[in-house]
């Protein structure tokens, strides 16, 4: 047993090292990046030879966790909230085909969008596949239930999803580990039919897994993950999940008077819950996210006062706080040294200097100048920035791969010229599959893929499409006449405002690439290479 300072992100690591993972597969993805980030420097993960790569987005990083799965090994799959989406088809019909060797799912979450596009809670992915959820309220939780999730899959033959947040993901607290297990040994599924969906026996595996559904939660009930702790104060009973369990023991200096259902696993503990309904007065659900819980207790006690989000008692958007939570249950706010002085002025960001993106955008605003009807549809990105003053080059930017295709469809529309700006990483990721709808109808859109060879956003990690662009846009279909490469800093500022002009007015699909590392990452590879001896 050792001791360690880790972010909640960084126990989840050594958490699944620890449970005998033999690989993680990953897209970067604030914040669930430090994850993945943690195996592949760790001395451990190094020597085992566990597998580390990043996959070229979530749907790819799920499919290949499965397949470790089926393999017999246990697998760690993470990303960021919005990245369920994207890896949500594989996500439900593994419920469905089951898991062979244990499968970890970590989503993690980001309520108040620090850097997202939505705040969307991941725990409505584990009710909709009806897969065992675990939620940490600490770093030491963290570790615990990491390792406690590849036994629970392996005991339900099910995926098991690890929700993480924000401040849980990127908050430090000391963890206790304890002595690693083995990895498992290659082996296959029983039954040789019981990764093939073929509706025959899709209908029996589904039926299989609505079997199980009684006996995990009765299972729920027990688990030391959830607790009742009694309290003399009645009037009030408060179901905590999560990490909001640790707001509540703050306010209250970790002796709440109420009784308290603390969860941080699903599906609930419902007689815990009952038991609390039938001793208060009335309840109280902290919950980050949705109100998740809130609307499963106004299903279960239909006559018992609820309060939570829905109701107002807690703001409906936005992550907790203390503050937040001690104003739900009437207790005067506290000074903090938290507290941010009003002379303070937020400094919205913004692309660093020297960033490639600048010069991109610096032509593009002065060719569109000219066509006052044309639009630029962008992507998930640092080049997102674009939005913001002094560019204010971009106007749509909704999900990874969006850029093409919004072009493409407008386009369609009879929108002239349509331009869209994507990063190299997201045109890797999903960018790909809507450029070969462009070919495939001959749209006229022109795209930039603004390419600094890296996932620079999330932290500099390798693009999946280093060195290839071209060849991808080439074997999609692209023609060689209307591929243009350039190297965008601002003595060739006339060149790039040439070539994307002369593109917008060509009536088919363009491609144009603008090329230059990015600027942090050529600043961290240098600091490396003096480092290297």
């Amino acid at each position: 047993m050792q001791k360690q300072l880790l972010l909640g992100v960084e126990a989840v690591a050594r958490g699944a090292i620890d449970a005998g993972i033999s690989g993680v597969y990953a897209y970067p993805g604030t914040p669930s990046t430090e994850i993945t980030e943690y195996i592949q420097e760790s001395r451990v993960a190094i020597a085992r030879g566990i597998h580390r790569q990043w996959s070229a987005n979530e749907k790819t990083a799920m499919e290949s966790a499965l397949g470790m799965s089926y393999a017999g090994k246990r697998a760690l799959v993470c990303m960021k909230h919005v990245g369920m989406n994207v890896a949500a088809d594989c996500f439900m019909n593994a419920a469905v085909t089951g898991i062979n060797g244990g499968m970890v799912v970590v989503a993690a979450d980001d309520p108040s969008m620090h850097s997202s596009q939505n705040e969307q809670d991941s725990r409505v992915y584990g009710k909709f596949a009806l897969v065992p959820v675990l939620e940490p309220a600490d770093q030491q939780e963290a570790y615990d239930m990491t390792r406690h999730a590849f036994d629970l899959s392996e005991q339900w033959g099910l995926p098991v999803l690890l929700r993480v947040t924000t401040r849980m993901a990127h908050s430090r607290a000391g963890v206790t580990t304890a002595p690693p297990n083995d990895e498992n040994a290659l082996h296959y599924p029983e039954d040789r039919r019981q990764f093939v969906l073929l509706p025959v026996n899709a209908r029996e595996r589904y039926r299989s897994l609505l079997g199980k559904q009684p006996d995990i939660a009765r299972e729920s009930d027990a688990s030391p993950c959830n607790r009742y702790t009694d309290g003399e104060d009645r009037s009030l009973g408060i179901v905590a999940c999560g990490i909001a369990y640790n707001y509540l023991m703050e306010v209250f200096d970790g002796r709440p008077p109420h009784p308290v259902v603390k969860v941080s696993r699903y599906p609930l503990p419902r007689k815990m819950i009952e038991r609390l309904a039938a001793e208060c007065d009335r309840l109280l659900v902290l919950e980050e996210g949705y109100p998740v819980v809130e609307e499963l207790l106004r299903g279960y006690l239909a006559k018992e006062p609820v309060a939570g989000r829905l109701d107002g008692t807690l703001p409906r958007d936005g992550e907790l706080d203390a503050d937040r939570v001690a104003a739900a249950l009437g207790i005067p706010r506290r000074a903090t040294t938290m507290d941010v002085p009003g002379i303070v002025v937020a400094r919205p960001p913004a692309l660093c200097a020297g960033c490639s993106h600048r010069d991109v955008y610096r032509a593009l605003n002065e060719v569109m100048t000219a066509y006052p009807g044309g639009r630029v549809f962008s992507d998930i990105g640092c080049y997102t920035l674009g939005a913001l003053p002094p560019f204010q080059s971009i106007d749509t930017t909704v999900d990874m791969g969006a850029s093409i295709t919004m072009a493409k469809g407008a386009a369609d529309a009879g929108l002239s010229p349509a331009v869209c700006v994507i990063g190299d990483s997201t045109f890797a990721h999903s960018g790909m599959t809507g450029l070969l709808d462009c070919v495939t109808e001959g749209t006229p859109v022109t795209i930039i893929i603004s390419d600094n060879e890296s996932v620079s956003m999330t932290g500099g990690q390798d693009s999946a499409a280093a060195g290839r662009v071209e060849a991808i846009c080439r074997g999609i279909g692209v023609e060689e006449a209307h591929l243009r490469v350039l190297h965008p800093v601002p003595r060739n500022h006339d060149e790039l405002c040439r070539v994307i002009r002369d593109e917008i007015e060509y009536p088919g699909v363009s491609v144009i690439v603008p090329r230059r590392p990015c600027i942090q990452k050529a600043s961290r590879d240098k600091k490396k290479q003096q480092r290297t001896p």
